[in-house]
């Protein structure tokens, strides 16, 4: 094992491949060594930042050999992407969703795992450091036993984000595109989701995606949990909208998941956690004590875990593993709305 910086390439460089791009060159633990995508644009950006610039993996795997790639191409391709980086023996980090459905997610998981390379998965919600302390205080039992959670995922897409076509097929709504980070960080907090039931609309847009879904959330632990979902209503209640994460959307002082206990509850993102300090009785007076953290960027942190991983000195926050078993409730979710019954995770 080489010290020093990691070396990285970056596999897309769209949107959210630039946000890692960033990233990597602001990380001190890492050092960009090139980025892979046959655009035009890409190109100018690997010489404006002094980097090799490849057509395809596997051209640069042919050329050169960084000790890690972040995989942010279009989620068709993912899975080829992924392999092309096991065959050469690299560890990835591969965005959310890890595939298109989950056999071919699951493929790609027991590849890398048979493989023993490290596989990650884009979910960095959870680096954020409001996340992993809202986890430390249910894990530690501040909440007593969990028995409901509450989540909201309201907001308005503008007309025009519709005019790629792909974004009005099957498979690019609201359920798969932004439900599926809200569904990690739940599966996170609260553990594991066994079964879901859900109903999903079209109505407002009359495309082939739905534009509306309500969701029911059955835990592991016994705990009910409920979802709504919309990107056509105007609204404040998002991860989006509430943590602050993201400098694109505004920021509201609202809360979008509630998280209930026997001995407490607790709103995130501001970290409320509400509790009767005298007797746990509707008729005695309910308190807030506001948690307090330190703010950090969860891209950057999601980085710098990547190259402890590739270093050896950290295991993945967020597994290959753990992003196919998100797969997996998102995949029964959209079973659950076509069927109208109940579907296993």
């Amino acid at each position: 094992m080489t010290s020093g910086p990691v070396q990285l390439a970056v596999a897309g460089a769209g949107l959210i491949g630039r946000r890692h791009i960033e990233q990597i060159v602001a990380c001190p633990e890492a050092v960009l060594t090139a980025i892979v995508d046959p655009a035009p644009a890409a190109r100018d950006l690997a010489q404006s930042l002094g980097v090799r610039w490849f057509l395809s993996l596997d051209d640069m795997t042919a050329q050169d050999r960084p000790e890690g790639v972040v995989i942010a191409t279009p989620n068709q391709m993912h899975v080829a992407n992924g392999l092309a980086c096991l065959s050469a023996l690299l560890p990835a980090l591969i965005e959310k969703p890890l595939a298109d459905d989950v056999a071919a997610a699951q493929t790609l998981v027991e590849a890398f795992e048979r493989a023993g390379v490290p596989l990650l998965t884009g979910h960095h919600r959870r680096h954020n450091p409001m996340i992993q302390h809202a986890k430390a205080e249910i894990d530690n039992g501040r909440l007593g036993r969990i028995v409901a959670i509450n989540g909201l995922f309201w907001l308005i897409k503008p007309n025009d984000y519709f005019d790629a076509a792909w974004r009005r097929e099957t498979g690019a709504g609201p359920v798969l595109i932004n439900l599926i980070h809200d569904i990690d960080l739940l599966r996170f907090l609260c553990g594991d989701i066994v079964a879901v039931q859900a109903a999903q609309s079209s109505r407002v847009r009359g495309y082939a995606v739905e534009d509306t879904a309500a969701i029911i959330l059955h835990f592991a632990s016994g705990a009910l949990g409920t979802f709504s979902v919309s990107d056509t209503v105007q609204a404040p209640w998002s991860y989006e909208f509430t943590s602050g994460e993201n400098p694109a959307y505004s920021r509201t002082q609202e809360s979008c998941y509630q998280i209930g206990g026997t001995q407490g509850s607790l709103a995130i993102p501001q970290l409320d956690l509400w509790h009767h300090p005298d007797a746990a009785s509707w008729w005695s007076p309910i308190a807030r004590e506001r948690l307090s953290y330190e703010m950090q960027d969860p891209l950057a942190r999601q980085i710098a875990n990547f190259c402890a991983v590739i270093r050896g000195t950290a295991a993945p926050i967020v597994s290959g593993r753990e992003g196919l078993n998100t797969l997996r409730v998102i995949a029964a979710i959209k079973r659950a709305a076509a069927s109208g019954a109940s579907e296993q995770v």
